[in-house]
């Protein structure tokens, strides 16, 4: 009879067994949704980080071709990258692309001044809406003898995402410097700009 019956305190080890069995079961899955949880949050933040890196990459090719349009003299093209509402400010603000396009023409004109800028920073807005550019611009021009001039200067341009998916630069305003940039800035000019030809 007292063979049948349980050892004092048996059912209790069984009990706890059971629920520690139970309580490291749970913990294990416990572990692996947060491990889950955790993988997703970071392949989250590096799309959005590669989201961004995109993002900056296109405007900066825009602004490149931007540029590139001035360089050939373009003014369809160059017009094609001011948004309606763009203001360029300079001595004046000329407001929309007719007007700035009228207020670039000497750069558009056969023997007039040339032009060239290039970004040196480009940030954008989180929600991805809004960037700005900032870097160096070079003008050459002739004298009156027919010498070679160069000036320098920063631009800061403000570009503004269409519903298109397309960016156009929507304020634009650059400082004239008395002196070149120093060679790491002023070399961005002749350097690879790395744009495909669908991104510009």
């Amino acid at each position: 009879m007292i063979s049948q019956l349980s050892a004092p305190g048996s059912g209790l080890v069984r009990v706890y067994s059971i629920r520690l069995r139970h309580h490291n079961s749970g913990s294990v899955i416990g572990r692996r949704i947060i491990m889950k949880y955790a993988l997703a949050v970071i392949v989250l933040l590096a799309c959005v980080s590669a989201l961004a890196a995109s993002t900056s990459q296109t405007v900066r090719c825009q602004e490149i071709a931007f540029s590139k349009s001035a360089e050939a003299r373009d003014a369809e093209e160059f017009a094609a990258f001011i948004d309606v509402d763009a203001r360029f400010v300079g001595n004046s603000v000329a407001r929309g692309p007719d007007a700035i396009v009228e207020k670039w023409s000497a750069f558009f004109a056969a023997d007039g001044p040339e032009i060239k800028w290039r970004p040196r920073f480009v940030e954008v807005l989180d929600d991805g809406t809004l960037a700005l550019t900032r870097g160096p611009y070079r003008v050459i021009s002739s004298d009156d003898d027919g010498n070679r001039q160069e000036s320098w200067g920063t631009f800061n341009s403000v570009w503004r995402l269409q519903t298109d998916g397309q960016w156009k630069v929507v304020f634009d305003a650059g400082s004239a410097s008395d002196e070149p940039p120093p060679d790491e800035i002023g070399d961005l000019l002749d350097a690879d700009d790395a744009c495909k030809a669908d991104q510009q």
